[in-house]
């Protein structure tokens, strides 16, 4: 599997596995349906509620700590003074039982994320938390993190698709040192991805899948990706979506998908702000 390196040369799997919406009932199976099919990154958060089975996927797949990848991510109430994030930093920690992560995200661009990242410095230093980064940070939030702190978040994970393709933002980030990754690679399905005339077209000419093209052109654009699926038979897919490559004609027609806006929620606005702030996750 293709890696990209890290501003502070940590390797990250270009292709990994998220767990988002999947219930804790049902992940750790899907966890490990995953890993058997050659997944060795795996993304995760406090806000999802499966940090537990993750972590016991992990020790029933037999798989040595050090050969997966692990992302978690910090909630929004533990902000604030710096023991709240570290608090909150060892919970996700007992819940995975793992003695330290690959990768520790801020989760939301809200609350005082100023002294959660010297928080996450102090982690990273320690080598707990072998990179940190931000998610679903905009332009101006990332860019005063940057010029504010000592340490440059060494991924900032945002909404990407061919609806939202981030072409300026991800070229800022590139400019910056930051490794976009992907959430939503998919659209959920969205603005009928999956029948799209483009990428369907696309698909038949290289005999693969909507989703297979998807997956490609993300990887191909150097954006790393975490699709979720719980049957194992579109894991697979999934994974084997990185052995062919996409023309440029292809790829400009893909480009052309655009249309800036979200297909979920606009963190700008100010009702979906009041519902991530008070959003408490225990």
């Amino acid at each position: 599997m293709q890696s990209v390196t890290l501003n502070n040369g940590v390797q990250m799997p270009i292709l990994g596995f998220g767990v988002y919406q999947i219930p804790a009932e049902d992940t750790e199976r899907a966890v490990l349906h995953a890993l058997e099919a050659g997944y060795r990154s795996l993304d995760t958060a406090a806000a999802y509620g499966n940090e537990e089975a993750v972590g016991a996927a992990i020790r029933a797949s037999g798989i040595p700590r050090e050969e997966v990848f692990v992302t978690t991510k910090l909630w929004v109430q533990d902000p604030g003074e710096e023991a709240n994030t570290l608090r909150a930093f060892e919970a996700s920690l007992g819940r995975l039982g793992l003695d330290y992560v690959d990768l520790y995200l801020i989760h939301q661009p809200y609350g005082d994320y100023y002294s959660s990242w010297r928080a996450m410095q102090r982690l990273n230093a320690e080598g707990r938390a072998r990179a940190i980064g931000v998610s679903n940070f905009p332009a101006d939030r990332l860019v005063d993190l940057i010029v504010q702190h000592e340490i440059t978040p060494a991924v900032n994970q945002i909404e990407t698709h061919p609806f939202r393709q981030n072409h300026d933002y991800h070229q800022l980030m590139i400019e910056l040192g930051v490794q976009i990754e992907s959430w939503g690679p998919f659209a959920e399905g969205r603005n009928n991805l999956f029948t799209n005339p483009t990428l369907s077209q696309i698909a038949t000419a290289h005999d693969r899948t909507v989703g297979q093209v998807v997956l490609r052109w993300l990887t191909q654009r150097g954006v790393v990706v975490i699709p979720k699926s719980v049957r194992p038979e579109r894991m697979v897919e999934n994974f084997t979506s990185q052995d062919f490559d996409l023309t440029e004609d292809e790829m400009t027609a893909i480009a052309a998908l655009d249309t800036g806006e979200s297909q979920f929620f606009d963190h700008h606005d100010p009702q979906w702000v009041r519902q991530l702030g008070t959003r408490r996750v225990d």
